[in-house]
């Protein structure tokens, strides 16, 4: 399980250093997509293969399927974590992402995101407003057992 938050430098090359706790997970290699708030997702092979599976599932003739399938696959990566613990963000992801020298990681359960500094702060700041949160969240039961 992906947890916690993580700031890690990316080098000239654009490699970027896993969390040591990550590093397990990722023993297989990661796919590394396009998020949906300009960040990237970095999912386990079998997580991937399960939004694969998924996402083929759904109809051609829905254009919004057909959109998902765009955004999330021909964006998307397979990366090897090398020995030193670092994958290698190709240069559109770091685009999309307004990536340069600096990443927070951040668990999100099956996966984790690579978020900018600057669209961080801008997406932690949403979601630390308390008020926001008391509709935002009022649908979802969340039972601890």
């Amino acid at each position: 399980m992906f947890l916690g938050r993580f700031e890690h430098n990316l080098d000239d090359k654009g490699r970027l250093t896993i969390p040591v706790r990550y590093r397990e997970l990722l023993a297989d290699g990661a796919y590394v997509t396009q998020g949906f708030d300009r960040n990237l997702m970095v999912l386990t092979p079998k997580a991937f293969e399960h939004v694969f599976e998924y996402i083929n599932q759904m109809s051609m003739t829905d254009p919004d399927a057909r959109h998902l399938k765009r955004l999330i696959f021909s964006n998307a990566e397979f990366v090897d974590v090398d020995k030193v613990g670092r994958i290698l963000i190709p240069q559109y992801q770091r685009e999309f992402s307004r990536l340069e020298n600096r990443a927070i990681l951040v668990g999100s359960g099956d996966f984790f995101e690579i978020w900018s500094p600057e669209e961080w702060q801008r997406q932690n700041e949403a979601l630390q407003n308390a008020q926001a949160n008391e509709h935002r969240f009022a649908a979802f039961n969340l039972p601890t057992r």
